[in-house]
């Protein structure tokens, strides 16, 4: 998938009540007229950062558009998500969007991160611990139910016996990704993970996911990574050139490059409840003027990103997706 753009959605707007939903499925039905995004984005959370249900809303977008993949990145809850409910409601979503359901799950936040993170895992009952061996348990879950008839399963998390899901869906093999990002700044502008840590999240990357999706990394640090884990696919003897790529990433087009990060930060502190460094958001935005943004854009691309997920750090969406559209898109050979 190589040089395509996605349009993310501010779901947690919604709760906040900054957009409406009427908002959000006009931006993504206007992404799609413009045919310059390959795919619709949506967030996931359940206590943690509340927005609407990230499998309901791209249903809903399934009807409200034609072309664009839709996806979840990443879904921060796919611990909490017994597999074969979510096989179950993934499955559905491919064939209500006729194979177009795009799958990036993580580990979400660990407890110790803050009250309310903490608070989403007790009542789902999952020990934050527990985090890594559900996922990739689930992963594995998912694939069978999604291809194979009469699946019985005895994992560590999860037992069932002679399972056939159905509706199967349209998509053979149904792409999942893994989205992670252990060596990117924290919000308050420090390192994030050890290299023990890092280590097994690129070899999880590279033995369970059809792609890698991250954030807040230079094209050079994207480069670096991507290389480290494709080395590591072709350890585990799959194919390198096979493994998707995609950048979860912010965008705010303004000529004064200050204004436009000052503006990015406004955007993401309320989003997430948070304070976050003016380095993190500088490292998590391109910003300034069409021009910079296009050529920002463009060093992401030439550093081996396929795929640049794209969120509007501005309350006026519409604004901002205009602008794209019209002064960033174009050196891009789109619209």
């Amino acid at each position: 998938m190589a040089h395509s753009f996605g349009l993310i959605l501010a779901n947690r707007a919604v709760v906040l009540g900054a957009v409406t939903v009427r908002d959000l499925l006009g931006l993504a039905a206007q992404g799609e007229r413009a045919g310059v995004f390959d795919a619709v984005w949506v967030g996931d959370s359940l206590l943690a950062k509340p927005r609407l249900e990230s499998v309901t809303l791209l249903s809903a977008l399934a009807g409200a558009t034609s072309r664009v993949r839709l996806g979840v990145g990443c879904m921060a809850t796919f611990v909490h998500r017994h597999p074969v409910m979510l096989a179950h409601q993934w499955a559905s979503l491919d064939v209500l969007s006729g194979g177009r359901a795009w799958l990036a799950v993580c580990l979400g936040g660990p407890s110790e991160a803050n009250a309310a993170q903490a608070a989403e895992h007790a009542v789902m009952g999952i020990a934050s611990a527990e985090r890594i061996g559900r996922l990739e348990e689930g992963i594995v879950v998912l694939r069978r139910l999604f291809h194979e008839r009469n699946v019985t399963h005895e994992g560590r998390f999860y037992r069932f016996q002679g399972v056939t899901l159905e509706p199967r869906p349209v998509q053979q093999p149904c792409p999942i990704w893994i989205a992670s990002n252990p060596t990117g700044l924290t919000w308050k502008g420090g390192a994030s993970a050890s290299e023990a840590v890092v280590e097994r999240s690129f070899r999880r990357v590279a033995r369970h996911a059809d792609g890698w999706m991250t954030n807040k990394l230079s094209p050079a640090e994207f480069s670096a990574q991507f290389g480290r884990i494709r080395a590591m696919a072709r350890e585990e003897g799959r194919d390198p050139a096979a493994l998707g790529s995609a950048l979860y990433h912010n965008l705010h087009v303004n000529e004064d490059r200050q204004k436009a990060l000052e503006e990015s930060k406004k955007f993401l502190d309320t989003y997430y409840t948070a304070n976050f460094s003016a380095k993190f958001v500088e490292q998590w935005t391109v910003a300034g003027s069409p021009r910079r943004c296009v050529d920002e854009l463009r060093a992401y691309f030439d550093a081996g990103v396929g795929h640049m997920a794209l969120r509007l750090t501005s309350w006026d969406q519409a604004g901002q997706l205009k602008r794209f559209l019209d002064e960033v898109a174009p050196a891009f050979g789109r619209r």
